[in-house]
């Protein structure tokens, strides 16, 4: 059952459409066209209602070094072009990506010809296809970055769906970047096809530059992709491909034997889908631990001349993988597999070439049988998650009978007072120890999110943005209650400075981050069930001590910057109530909050 549960679907489901559409063959007819016709440029071309964009290639072959791995941030572009990629998790790298494909793509970014042509292509298209060859790829990949993070501006009202799709590329940039796409869901929206053999995609995996007779290797057989006619690529000495070959393979198998979610000895990462050619078809991987031992495990069946040429290839990789997806496997004409997940590894194995490989076949079937454990594994934490949730809310619904019944209560002190002020009580006991479950429970989701084990787009998934903001407004004003009633803002600080959990800070960054629906702007025409400022009554404590020290003061430069600070709360405290984003607690007769208000007349009257 356990098999069936997961079956080998997402990855594979993605390489036998592109297999079955033109996409695949009409992505590399237009790299094939960029890299004959227009080197250190790119082509658009429509193909009924698909628009298709393709970097040459070979247009960097005089001013990039293959071999130069310099990251810069992603934001060092600048514009904000990629301004939803600019955020990254407290503790986490920054996205960076290769600093000289950065610049390649933005000197092509701000040619007015560019820009003419894309904003063409999108109003004639309903899909967009970027493609490139070879570093022309990593190119591709920062303009569907571009149009991922900017087609909500650009778009028409129908939005245009994008497909990268690459051949050969060299990685583009660290985890952070990897990660930061899958949480905006666009994991999907790149394929990119490697050979079973062409080292360009796994140079990077290795720190050639500190290696000098291989970085100018390197530069050299880069150049020599600027004429494939002249055949110079095959003129690299096979002493020279071999140490190329057996550089790469070392790097490439300490990470291979790393199951961690991140890299640990290499700055880039792999983002997106991989679809692996070989001259028996293709299998497609998404997980990117798998993506790496994949490479190595390739690559080690490959000859130092075929590391090489393979890279010029593709067009024929291409033209197999139509074909043999298409065919019926031969498996299938004896006895079937078990489960239809051991029918996807079957395939994906003899896809790959390696089923008849003794060597390596056992660690390539290993390999893919991980990506669907690691895939899962977040996927089935968030699902367990969902069942405690469901588990705890009894707590929740303890706390919300406590508000409404101090709200309705006869002393008029609202929710946060009563909670302030309370007595020793089996009540107020019970609420106390739920504050602590819940405040347990979601400290445990973010330990979880922050070490990977949850999915990558978790905290924008609705329920738990919703159900985090919901948990914050309710509970986090016991929280400053108990801090002020314990006295902490004497010893520490007030809360907002010192006493805030850091939990309620990340989930503040979850519900800026969402995307705001046009009902949430609509008017209130009542009070919220929740004051909207989770922090609201720690300002008002702040606003009290104030006050008081208002009252004491006599150097008048100091008093008029406490009746700056003071004048600025009675502003926005007025603000939120006149727009009844206050729950009415706030309001109650005898609530801080109105007996500040009450006190705050008194003493601007006597200061008139």
């Amino acid at each position: 059952m356990d098999a069936e549960a997961s079956p080998f679907e997402t990855s594979e489901m993605l390489a036998a459409f592109l297999a079955s559409t033109p996409l695949l063959s009409d992505s590399w007819r237009l790299c094939d066209v960029a890299n004959a016709t227009t080197p250190r440029g790119f082509v658009m071309s429509v193909v009924g209602d698909v628009g298709y964009v393709a970097f040459s290639g070979i247009q960097m072959a005089g001013s990039l070094d293959p071999g130069c791995g310099n990251l810069v941030p992603l934001e060092s572009a600048g514009n904000g072009l990629f301004l939803p990629l600019h955020r990254h998790n407290e503790g986490e790298e920054p996205v960076m990506v290769h600093a000289e494909m950065l610049h390649l793509y933005l000197s092509l970014h701000i040619s007015s010809t560019f820009q003419i042509q894309m904003l063409a292509l999108m109003e004639q298209s309903k899909s967009i296809i970027i493609t490139g060859h070879g570093i022309g790829g990593a190119i591709a990949s920062l303009c569907a970055l571009w149009l991922l993070c900017n087609l909500p501006a650009v778009s028409s009202p129908s939005p245009t769906q994008v497909l990268c799709i690459t051949f050969g590329s060299p990685l583009l940039g660290n985890a952070s970047l990897s990660r930061a796409v899958l949480r905006e869901r666009w994991g999907g929206n790149f394929c990119h096809v490697v050979s079973k053999h062409d080292i360009m995609p796994r140079l990077l995996f290795a720190p050639l530059p500190s290696f000098s007779h291989l970085h100018g290797l390197l530069h050299y057989w880069h150049l020599s992709m600027a004429s494939p006619s002249d055949n110079l690529v095959f003129q690299l000495r096979n002493e020279d491909k071999a140490e190329l070959l057996r550089f790469v393979l070392l790097h490439l198998q300490v990470l291979a034997l790393d199951e961690q979610e991140a890299p640990t000895s290499t700055s880039f990462w792999p983002l997106g889908s991989y679809l692996f050619c070989s001259q028996e078809g293709a299998m497609c991987i998404d997980n990117a631990v798998s993506v790496v031992k994949m490479m190595h495990l390739m690559l080690m069946t490959g000859s130092p001349s075929s590391c090489i040429e393979d890279h010029l290839m593709y067009g024929d990789y291409v033209g197999n993988v139509c074909v043999q997806f298409l065919k019926q496997r031969s498996f299938m004409q004896g006895d079937l597999p078990e489960s239809s997940y051991e029918a996807g590894v079957a395939l994906a194995l003899q896809s790959s070439g390696m089923d008849i490989q003794e060597s390596v076949a056992g660690a390539a079937e290993d390999c893919l049988k991980m990506a669907r454990r690691m895939g899962r594994t977040p996927n089935l934490n968030s699902a367990k998650l969902a069942i405690r949730l469901s588990e705890i809310n009894p707590y929740r619904a303890q706390i919300e009978w406590y508000k409404a019944s101090c709200d309705e209560s006869d002393d008029q002190m609202g929710y946060y007072d009563c909670f302030k002020q309370r007595e020793t009580s089996r009540r107020d006991s019970t609420v106390d120890l739920n504050r602590y479950k819940l405040a347990s429970f979601w400290n445990r989701v973010i330990d979880m999110l922050e070490k990977n084990e949850l999915p990558h787009d978790f905290h924008r998934r609705a329920k738990w943005v919703n159900t985090s903001q919901f948990y914050k407004l309710l509970v986090e004003p016991l929280e400053i209650a108990e801090y002020y009633r314990n006295g902490m803002h004497r010893v520490n600080g007030h809360y907002l400075s010192h006493g805030r959990e850091r939990r309620f800070e990340i989930f503040d960054r979850w519900w800026r981050e969402r995307r705001v629906s046009e009902e949430e702007n609509n008017q209130r025409s009542k009070f919220a069930s929740l004051t909207q400022d989770s922090c609201f009554w720690a300002r008002v404590e702040e606003a009290k001590e104030w006050l008081d020290e208002a009252r004491q003061e006599s150097d008048r430069k100091v008093l008029a910057l406490l009746w700056e600070k003071i004048n600025g709360f009675e502003r926005y405290a007025r603000k939120l109530v006149e727009s009844k984003e206050v729950s009415k607690d706030v309001v109650a007769r005898n609530s801080s909050y109105s007996k500040w208000v009450k006190e705050y007349s008194a003493l601007k009257s006597q200061m008139m």
